[in-house]
């Protein structure tokens, strides 16, 4: 039964950090020092979208529900959890241009902030 909560903690983890990295750049607008924990975050899910860096939060989630006598699953945390369960498949792609265009814009506003707090500088 431990196994089984800390598995199904991992799962509740790992999905805050997708949300996380979907929607940090936005938060950072009201709480700026959330981009220090954002940046870094949203590094590595690039890295994992791009270039295949694993994730060490699936491996960890499958450890755990062997050691409570579950199979594991094939896949990573995504193919299990989010495409065909939260949105269709077919739509991943879209679905990761919309998240880069919310961090970005996010951020683009976040920097529009911090000029204006500054003012004009003298010349």
């Amino acid at each position: 039964m431990l196994y089984r909560a800390l598995a199904d903690g991992v799962v509740v983890f790992h999905l805050g950090f997708i949300i996380f990295v979907a929607v940090g750049s936005v938060l950072a607008w009201r709480w700026p020092a959330v981009a220090w924990a954002h940046l870094p975050a949203l590094a590595w899910a690039a890295g994992s979208v791009t270039v295949g860096l694993p994730c060490p939060l699936t491996p960890l989630e499958k450890w755990f529900r062997r050691r409570a006598g579950d199979e594991g699953y094939a896949g990573g945390f995504v193919d299990r959890y989010v495409e065909g369960v939260i949105y269709p498949e077919e739509y991943t792609g879209a679905l990761r241009l919309v998240i880069a265009g919310i961090v970005a814009a996010g951020y683009a506003a976040l920097v529009r902030r911090r000029r204006a707090s500054l003012g004009p500088r003298a010349v």
